[in-house]
C-alpha cells in the first residue's frame, strides 16, 4: 500500500482546503441557527402582543371569554369591575394587579413567549394583561435545522476534501510524470525528455522549460565528451613519441623516472578515450564470452607482488553477453585495485546465481568504509587511505568498471571485503 508524504502539496492542500470550509460552515452555521432562533423568537414576541391586545380590546368592550379568540376552555379566572364580571376562559391570558406579576409556572422563559399590555378599568383601577405564545414551532424549527446540519456539514467536508484530493491529484499527475522522467534521466539518457502536458498552464511551463534545460544540458555534455575523446587522442601520439625517445635515450634515474611518468600518462590518456567512448554509447560487438575464463586469464596477467597470494575459485561455464575487450579491463581494474590495496591475499570468485553470473573480487586489506561504498565510484576519486598508499591510478579504474558493468545490464557494487559485479547469465 502506498504510503502518504505528509509534507506533500497535495496533502496539505487538502487539509488547508478542508479547514478553510470547515471553519467558514461552522461560522454559517452559528449565524443561521442565531438569526433563525431570532427570528423565531421575534415572531413569537409579536404574536403575543398582537394576542395581548386583542384580548385588551375584548375587556374594555365588555366582551365576554366566549367572543374572545381564545384557545379551548380550561381555567377560568375573573376580572371584578362595578358593573359587571368579565370570566377570561383564554388559558394564554393572564390578568395581574401588580405589574411584576408570578407568571414562572404560567409561562416559563423557555416554552413561552410572553407580552403584556396595560389595562385601565372604567373605575381607573389599572392592572397588567398578558398573552401567552408557546415557543413549540422555534424549537421544533430548530430542531429540524439540527438535524440536517450534523450530519450534513460532516458529509459536506469528506466531499470537498475528497473532490479537492482528487482534483489535485489530477493537476499534479503531470509533476509527478516530469518528477519519474527526470529521476530516470543519466548522463546516457541526455536525449531523453520530459512529457509535456496538453493543458497550457504552469505545469506545461515547467516541462517546456526543462526540456530547454535538458536540450542545453545536452549539447554541454557532447561537447565536453567530444573534448575529451580529441584530448585523449591527440594524447596519444605525442605521449608514445616521448616514451620511445625516452626508452631509447641513455638510462639513468631521471629517464627512469620520466618513463613511469609517461606510462600514467598513457594509461590516464587511454582510461579517458574509454570513458569517452562509454559515454558516447558507442555500441560493441557482443558475444557469448566465458566470464570465468576471462577472471582467470586477466587475473594471473597482472603481475603480483611474491608476497600476495592470488586464490581463484572459478565456476565453468559461466556465459555473459558482452564485449570480450570490456570485460577484460572491467576484470583487470577490479583485480589490479584489490592486488594494491591486500595485505596477503587476494580471492577471485566467479559462479553462477540462478540466472546470474556473479563476480566476487576480495582482498584482505583495510575495506572501503560503508559511507564511502558508492564514493569510490565517481571519476577521479580516491579515498584518504589510498592516496597514502598508492602513488599509481588517477581514480578512473573503478569508475570505467562500472560503467562496463551498466554497459553490459549488470551492476558494480562495493561490499565488505571488496567488490561484486552481477551480470545476466546465458547459459
Amino acid at each position: 500500500m502506498k504510503t502518504i508524504d505528509p509534507s506533500s502539496v497535495r496533502l496539505r492542500a487538502t487539509v488547508a482546503a478542508t479547514l478553510v470550509v470547515a471553519v467558514a460552515l461552522g461560522a454559517i452555521t452559528v449565524v443561521l441557527v442565531v438569526v433563525l432562533r431570532g427570528s423565531l423568537t421575534g415572531s413569537a414576541d409579536a404574536e403575543a402582543s398582537r394576542r395581548a391586545g386583542i384580548a385588551v380590546q375584548a375587556v374594555k368592550g365588555g366582551i365576554t371569554a366566549e367572543a374572545m379568540p381564545a384557545q379551548p376552555l380550561v381555567a377560568t379566572r375573573e376580572l371584578v369591575t362595578r358593573t359587571e364580571t368579565l370570566f377570561i376562559t383564554d388559558p394564554d391570558v393572564f390578568i395581574a394587579q401588580t405589574a411584576d406579576p408570578p407568571l414562572a409556572d404560567w409561562a416559563p422563559v423557555d416554552s413561552y413567549a410572553v407580552a403584556g399590555e396595560r389595562l385601565t378599568t372604567a373605575e381607573g383601577g389599572a392592572t397588567m394583561l398578558y398573552a401567552r405564545v408557546p415557543l413549540t414551532g422555534t424549537e421544533q424549527a430548530l430542531q429540524t435545522l439540527n438535524g440536517v446540519l450534523l450530519p450534513g456539514v460532516p458529509a459536506l467536508l469528506v466531499l470537498v476534501a475528497a473532490m479537492t484530493w482528487f482534483s489535485l491529484g489530477r493537476a499534479l499527475a503531470p509533476v509527478a510524470a516530469i518528477r519519474a522522467k527526470l529521476a530516470h534521466i543519466t548522463a546516457r539518457d541526455l536525449h531523453e525528455r520530459v512529457p509535456i502536458p496538453r493543458s497550457r498552464d504552469e505545469i506545461a511551463a515547467l516541462a517546456t522549460t526543462v526540456n530547454d534545460t535538458l536540450d542545453r544540458l545536452e549539447a554541454s555534455v557532447e561537447t565536453h565528451k567530444t573534448f575529451v575523446a580529441d584530448a585523449a587522442h591527440e594524447l596519444r601520439s605525442p605521449i608514445a613519441t616521448l616514451r620511445a625517445r625516452l626508452e631509447l635515450a641513455e638510462p639513468s634515474e631521471l629517464t627512469a623516472e620520466a618513463l613511469t611518468d609517461v606510462a600514467r600518462l598513457q594509461s590516464l590518456a587511454a582510461d579517458l578515450l574509454l570513458l569517452a567512448r562509454l559515454d558516447a554509447g558507442e555500441p560493441a560487438r557482443t558475444t557469448d564470452v566465458d566470464l570465468g575464463q576471462v577472471a582467470m586469464e586477466e587475473s594471473l596477467r597482472i603481475g603480483r607482488p611474491p608476497e600476495l597470494d592470488l586464490d581463484l575459485d572459478i565456476e565453468p561455464d559461466v556465459v555473459v553477453r558482452g564485449a570480450r575487450g570490456h570485460l577484460d579491463r572491467l576484470v583487470t581494474n577490479l583485480v589490479d585495485n584489490a592486488l594494491r590495496h591486500a595485505s596477503t591475499r587476494v580471492l577471485v570468485r566467479v559462479r553462477t546465481d540462478g540466472d546470474r553470473a556473479v563476480l566476487q573480487v576480495h582482498d584482505d586489506g583495510p575495506g572501503i568504509p560503508p559511507e564511502q561504498r558508492e564514493t569510490v565510484f565517481d571519476r577521479f576519486t580516491r579515498l584518504d587511505e589510498a592516496r597514502a598508499r598508492d602513488a599509481g591510478g588517477a581514480g578512473l579504474g573503478l569508475s570505467i568498471a562500472r560503467d562496463i558493468a551498466l554497459l553490459h545490464g549488470g551492476t558494480l557494487t562495493a561490499e565488505d571485503g571488496g567488490f561484486v559485479a552481477i551480470f545476466p547469465a546465458t547459459h
